[in-house]
C-alpha cells in the first residue's frame, strides 16, 4: 500500500509492507515504471563495461547515486565484515544479508547486484534466496559453486562443488524467479582449482543452465579474461578487488579483452575504514579531532546527500497545518 499522507514528498513516499511497517520507496521518473532486473539489464546494454562499486549500507548507495553509477552492488564480505564484525566465511545467513538489502533498496533506486555466496541450502532454500531477494528490490544476484563451508574467492584452499550440482542450484534459481529480468549470475572460483579449460568448460555448463552473466573469480592474468570472453556466449564480469589473486586493470584495458561488468566490491569500504582507523588514532593520541576536519565530509555536504532540508521543511509544513487546525 503506498500513500503520501498529504506531505507531497520531492523524492521519496511512504509504503507500508504486509506487516505494516513502513519503508520509503523512490518514485518513478517521469510517470513511468521498470523493474531492478529491467533497470540492471538496460544499464549493461548502455554503459559497457558497466562499472558497479560495492555500497556496504544505504548511504554509500546515495553516495555512488550522486557520481552517477548505473548499478550498485552489495558484497557478502561486505555483509559479514561492515555489518556483523565477522570474516567472510560463510557465517552469515540469508536473512542477515536481506536487511541490508531492504535497506539499501529503500534508500535507493540504482539496481543492486547482491552477493549470495553458494545459495544458503539445497535447490529449495535457495529458490527462496531468489523470491525474498526480488520481493525485497534486488535487481540481480551470483551464486558461486564453491562447497558450502566456502571461503574469499582470493584465498587457498577453496573446494568446488560437482559442475552438476552447481548446475542444479543454477537451475533452481532460474526456476524461482517471479520476474523474468531478473539477473542470475554464475560466479565460478574454478580456475584456481582446476585450471583455465575446465572453468570454461563448467560455465559453458551454466549458461546452459540459465545463467544471464559469468562471473569469473580470482582470474590471475589478463588474457584469461580474453580467453573467457571469447569462448562464452554471455557477457563476462571482472572482479577489481583490491589486495587480491587478479591484476587491477582500468575499464578501457577490460573493455579491450572483452569484459562488459567491472566490480569494485570493497573499494569504498577500505577506504572508510583506513579513514575510521585514522580519526580513532587521532583523537586518542591528540585528544582532539580538530586536525582532522579539513578531511571530513562537513554537515552541510551531508545534509545534500540526504537531502535533509527538503524532510525539514515537510516537517515544518506539517507543525503548520497541525497548529491551523
Amino acid at each position: 500500500r503506498r500513500f503520501t499522507v498529504g506531505l507531497g514528498w520531492p523524492t521519496k513516499a511512504f509504503r507500508t509492507d504486509s506487516l505494516g511497517s513502513f519503508k520509503f520507496y523512490r518514485r518513478k521518473k517521469n510517470g513511468m515504471s521498470s523493474t531492478p532486473g529491467e533497470r540492471f539489464r538496460a544499464a549493461m546494454a548502455e554503459e559497457k563495461p558497466l562499472q558497479i562499486p560495492g555500497t556496504i549500507n544505504a548511504y554509500t548507495a546515495l553516495l555512488a547515486q550522486r557520481e552517477g553509477y548505473r548499478a550498485i552492488y552489495l558484497s557478502g564480505a561486505g555483509v559479514a565484515n561492515a555489518s556483523y564484525g565477522m570474516p567472510d566465511l560463510g557465517m552469515t545467513s540469508m536473512s542477515d544479508v536481506l536487511v541490508d538489502i531492504e535497506r539499501i533498496t529503500a534508500a535507493c533506486q540504482i539496481p543492486l547486484l547482491v552477493d549470495a555466496d553458494t545459495g544458503w541450502g539445497h535447490s529449495l532454500c535457495i529458490a527462496r534466496t531468489i523470491q525474498a531477494f526480488i520481493k525485497a528490490g534486488a535487481a540481480a544476484v551470483h551464486i558461486e559453486d564453491q562447497q558450502a563451508a566456502k571461503r574469499c574467492g582470493h584465498r587457498p584452499n577453496k573446494s568446488m562443488v560437482s559442475t552438476g550440482e552447481m548446475v542444479d542450484r543454477l537451475h533452481a534459481a532460474v526456476d524461482a524467479r517471479t520476474d523474468d529480468s531478473f539477473v542470475i549470475m554464475a560466479r565460478t572460483d574454478a580456475l584456481a582449482e582446476e585450471g583455465l579449460e575446465r572453468s570454461i568448460e563448467r560455465c559453458q555448463k551454466y549458461i546452459e543452465a540459465g545463467a544471464d552473466v559469468i562471473f569469473a573469480e580470482a582470474i590471475t592474468d589478463a588474457d584469461h579474461y580474453r580467453f573467457f570472453t571469447q569462448s562464452l556466449s554471455v557477457p563476462v564480469l571482472a572482479n577489481m578487488t583490491e589486495f587480491g589473486m587478479s591484476p587491477l586493470m582500468t575499464v578501457e584495458h577490460l573493455s579491450e579483452v572483452g569484459v562488459e561488468l567491472v566490480l569494485y566490491p570493497l573499494t569504498a569500504f577500505r577506504m572508510m575504514s583506513q579513514a575510521a582507523e585514522t580519526a580513532y588514532g587521532t583523537i586518542r593520541k591528540t585528544g582532539t579531532q580538530s586536525s582532522l576536519l579539513d578531511q571530513m565530509q562537513t554537515r552541510k555536504g551531508l545534509y545534500e546527500v540526504l537531502d535533509y532540508h527538503a524532510y525539514e521543511q515537510k516537517i515544518d509544513d506539517l507543525l503548520k497545518r497541525a497548529d491551523a487546525e
